[in-house]
């Protein structure tokens, strides 16, 4: 199981029957393929859908129904289209449950920067900002490092965003809550130490007392 793979079946166990959940581009996306058949979660699709299923192949591609990342997935019997009105109305009236992100950076604040790199090309900002204003938990889904480099911060560097927006961070590496006294470590890999996470997070951490070994 590669990285990404961990992290997906690390935020599965985060949702629960019954959830309205909107999965970011990339990684995020995995995580639906570690839900339980037997557990009913609803998909959104900030494009104009609910009902979201499992990602297309070349038998079952419809090219007009695609994620917001505009990638082919299938549907659900019971799915729903509607406008982008309709869809942000969702959104912003606060019936997301869980919204999982990926993320470039996450500083101990919980502010997020997950849309531009300045200076780079961007598609643009989607619908992030109002799913993490608008979501009633939220959750980043990113490696821990890249390049070496920790994405974990003291202080956000890039564009942020939303401003303390984030409920969980997770990691191959680590699971954090973000709280009023700051960033709390609760959970590490298997295949890891408590100091190996710390040296790799640029920002102060909490250790908790009950920290444990992340169960995939």
């Amino acid at each position: 199981m590669n990285a990404k793979e961990q992290i997906a079946k690390r935020i599965a166990q985060e949702i629960k029957t019954g959830d309205v959940v909107n999965l970011g581009i990339g990684l995020p996306t995995l995580v639906a393929d570690y839900i339980p058949a037997d557990m009913d979660v609803t998909f959104h699709s900030e494009n104009g859908f609910i009902g979201l299923d499992s990602v297309a192949d070349e038998t079952n591609t419809d090219p007009n129904i695609v994620n917001a990342g505009g990638v082919p997935v299938t549907i659900k019997n019971n799915a729903v289209f509607f406008d982008s009105a309709t869809s942000f109305g969702i959104v912003r009236g606060g019936h997301v449950d869980i919204t999982v992100l990926g993320g470039l950076e996450v500083d101990e604040k919980g502010n997020l920067a997950n849309y531009m790199v300045p200076g780079k090309s961007i598609p643009g900002m989607g619908g992030a900002m109002d799913l993490v204003a608008g979501a009633k938990k939220v959750i980043v889904a990113m490696t821990h490092t890249v390049k070496g480099n920790p994405k974990i911060l003291k202080q956000c560097t890039l564009p942020l965003t939303g401003k303390g927006v984030v409920s969980m961070i997770i990691t191959e590496l680590a699971v954090f809550h973000v709280t009023e006294q700051g960033l709390l470590l609760t959970e590490i890999a298997a295949d890891t130490t408590v100091e190996d996470v710390l040296q790799q997070t640029d920002a102060t951490v909490i250790v908790s007392p009950d920290c444990k070994k992340m169960a995939l």
